[in-house]
């Protein structure tokens, strides 16, 4: 069960520092292949600012995922973990709702699903 858990989170991690890529460093050429039809192309320049910032917070979320990884503590190793998963839910609904039910998918699912195996692993 831990593996799965440890796996499911690098998954996680390593799909929020792609988030980190697209967002901060190719808003303009990835991006627009991304959010094809969702955003106008010309509102990619205009924006690039704001993507950056959003990435950056995915950076974040992202390290902190890869942080828990290395905690060797079993408590304060899945508290960590549970904390940024929730975090990555929490945007992922609110992104769901606002913008496009294509992120609960995307991000907040398989935040649930590592989220509930860490539990069920805890017990």
């Amino acid at each position: 069960m831990k593996t799965i858990v440890s796996l499911l989170i690098a998954f996680i991690a390593m799909e929020h520092l792609f988030f980190l890529w697209f967002e901060m460093f190719a808003w303009e050429t990835a991006g627009k292949k991304i959010f094809k039809g969702a955003l106008p192309s010309e509102m990619f320049k205009p924006t690039k600012t704001l993507a950056a910032n959003q990435g950056l917070y995915n950076g974040f979320l992202a390290a902190g995922l890869i942080w828990s990884l290395f905690i060797s503590d079993g408590i304060w190793k899945s508290r960590i973990a549970a904390f940024f998963l929730c975090c990555i839910i929490v945007a992922g609904l609110f992104g769901t709702v606002t913008a496009s039910k294509k992120i609960f998918f995307v991000q907040a699912l398989p935040s649930i699903i590592a989220l509930i195996f860490l539990i069920l692993g805890y017990f």
